[in-house]
């Protein structure tokens, strides 16, 4: 597998809004950044589910984060960053 592109969109920064920003900060990043912090949060505060580590249990910042759900799943992360960040 080639090694990506130092320009590839995956790598351009993009601006959390207001409620991402609460979590990883209102700097632009790369996606890949949002998303190390995203999880570091995750871990620190222990949301990661006991049972199913697949899911993640929102606390007071993740629940406005997550839309007001209380529990989504590893692979939503993505479609939540890409609704909170431009």
């Amino acid at each position: 597998m080639p090694a990506a592109k130092a320009n590839s969109k995956f790598m351009a920064p993009i601006t959390p809004n207001e409620t991402l920003g609460a979590v990883v900060g209102n700097k632009p990043m790369p996606r890949t950044e949002i998303v190390k912090k995203l999880w570091a949060y995750i871990k620190k505060n222990n949301l990661q589910d006991k049972k199913n580590k697949r899911c993640i249990n929102a606390d007071e910042k993740l629940l406005k984060l997550f839309a007001g759900k209380k529990q989504v799943t590893m692979f939503d992360l993505a479609k939540i960053i890409g609704k909170n960040a431009k």
